[in-house]
């Protein structure tokens, strides 16, 4: 091969981009991981040309279900529109809204130590009513329209609104298990996946949550050679908001992370 061939010849590359942490929304300095904080991000790597794929490198306890499925939305209509491979690896867990993310790939990979699966709702709180009254503190609220004020931790519940609350978690769960099985198709082995259970990935693999066991760079060097070129993508931020997000992040997120990562013993 002549220099003149080696300077036009198409070399292989791959965008990278990372979604990690708890999904929420945006908040002052851009905390949380939602569309808002990686539209750019994501359009950016979508924006390469002659790109091989684009890989996504998903570590989520989940989070928000809206969020979620804007992410999600974002990344399959750049996907379709570059006629892009999107494939998505799946580090310490993918789990409930971070699985929601990775099924907007084409591809799902996972370390034999990740946690996967967890398609399901969840809502928690705590009811403060006892407390108060012993406290001799008197709850005041005023409304106009009788369910204003449903699920006020200040108050006893009403069956009427756990009733209402399950109601929207079951819409919310039915769009869960559209999404996984629009992605998934005839890979899913199983209907049980849907309960809302969690599992390794060799597991998740015979499930069909997944497929493969695997590493990024190895895939990516057997798929696309040992020449492919990785382009790790990420968003600019001003000084400012580096320095007012990073101490913002590290007290709001930490805490996040740790709350919605113990539920999976991590």
């Amino acid at each position: 091969m002549n220099w003149v061939s080696k300077l036009f010849k198409k070399k292989n590359k791959v965008a990278i981009v990372r979604l990690e942490g708890t999904i929420a929304p945006s908040m002052t300095f851009g905390a949380g991981l939602n569309d808002v904080s990686v539209s750019k991000t994501i359009e950016k790597a979508f924006s390469f040309r002659k790109l091989s794929a684009v890989v996504l490198i998903i570590n989520s306890p989940g989070g928000s279900p809206a969020q979620s499925s804007l992410i999600a939305a974002r990344i399959k209509r750049l996907a379709k529109k570059n006629k892009t491979h999107v494939l998505a690896f799946c580090e310490d867990v993918a789990a409930s809204g971070g699985y929601w993310l990775a099924c907007a790939a084409d591809e799902i990979f996972a370390d034999e130590n990740t946690i996967i699966g967890s398609i399901g709702v969840i809502s928690s709180g705590f009811g403060f009513h006892e407390l108060i009254e012993r406290q001799g503190i008197e709850r005041r609220v005023y409304t106009s329209g009788e369910d204003k004020s449903i699920l006020d931790p200040f108050r006893p519940q009403k069956q009427a609104d756990i009733k209402k609350l399950k109601k929207l978690q079951g819409q919310i769960h039915e769009n869960f298990i559209s999404h996984v099985k629009l992605s998934r198709g005839e890979k899913i082995k199983s209907e049980d996946i849907f309960s809302g259970e969690f599992w390794l990935a060799n597991e998740a693999l015979n499930k069909g949550l997944i497929d493969g066991v695997g590493h990024l760079e190895d895939v990516i060097s057997n798929r696309f050679g040992d020449t492919c070129k990785l382009i790790k993508v990420s968003s600019k931020k001003s000084f400012f908001g580096r320095l007012t997000g990073s101490i913002y992040n590290s007290l709001i997120e930490t805490v996040a992370n740790k709350i919605n990562l113990s539920r999976y013993g991590l």
